[in-house]
């Protein structure tokens, strides 16, 4: 019984790899047939990709993008998170922990400009932090389209010591949608190493953990449109 499972499992492995193999000869296949009005046709939608890219990128910018900023009252958080599709802020104090998240989110801000990042000091923002019932620093209010939509509290979700490599906090923000995650992307040390800190065993732990979702919190909390 156990042989033809094996033999079914390696029939059906074949029959998987011929089907890649067949649409890999056919796009290249395709690609040797080009002809010169062909080339110039990817090109030209390849530059048009390229500029529309460079406009959406000087676009973020001018909104603040790429760059990791204190804001410093309540109505600036409003003003900040105006008509942003994903706004990541971080509650912090004067506090060890808080400036550990801090390098994490230098390096995310300058790696996923299509968010914007920010940080309020908790004690000088006592309606937020009472409507968000942020009980714990640091914690990161995901915010998108105005709407918090999740939240990361402390440090439990990122293996709960403060020596964490910042791939793990890109992958809990990925997961939350608050970026544009790639798995494989370089994030620097960012005070700490990535991949010789994240083991393949460790990695999928981290991750399985992550995809169970972020902290508990009331349903009152959900899509919290602060009204």
């Amino acid at each position: 019984m156990e042989a033809q499972m094996q033999a079914l499992v390696e029939q059906q492995l074949m029959s998987v790899a011929a089907k890649v193999e067949e649409q890999v000869d056919n796009e290249l296949h395709r690609l040797n047939n080009l002809d010169g009005e062909d080339i110039e046709k990817l090109r030209s939608e390849r530059i048009k990709q390229m500029k529309k890219a460079a406009e959406k990128r000087a676009e973020w910018i001018a909104k603040g993008h790429g760059e990791y900023r204190e804001i410093y009252t309540e109505k600036e958080f409003f003003a900040e998170m105006k008509n942003e599709p994903r706004m990541v802020c971080h509650f912090f104090r004067d506090n060890w922990p808080c400036k550990v998240m801090d390098k994490h989110l230098q390096a995310l801000t300058q790696k996923h400009i299509e968010t914007k990042f920010v940080k309020i000091n908790a004690e000088k923002a006592p309606f937020l932090t009472d409507r968000l019932k942020i009980w714990m620093l640091p914690t990161l209010a995901v915010v998108k389209n105005e709407k918090t939509t999740d939240y990361i509290v402390g440090f439990d979700e990122l293996g709960g010591v403060d020596e964490f490599p910042t791939e793990v906090l890109a992958m809990r923000l990925g997961a939350a949608g608050a970026i544009e995650y790639k798995e494989g992307e370089e994030y620097g040390t960012a005070g700490y190493s990535n991949k010789a800190m994240l083991g393949g065993n460790v990695r999928e732990q981290r991750m399985s953990a992550i995809r169970k979702g972020g902290a508990a919190r009331d349903e009152d909390d959900e899509d919290s449109d602060f009204d």
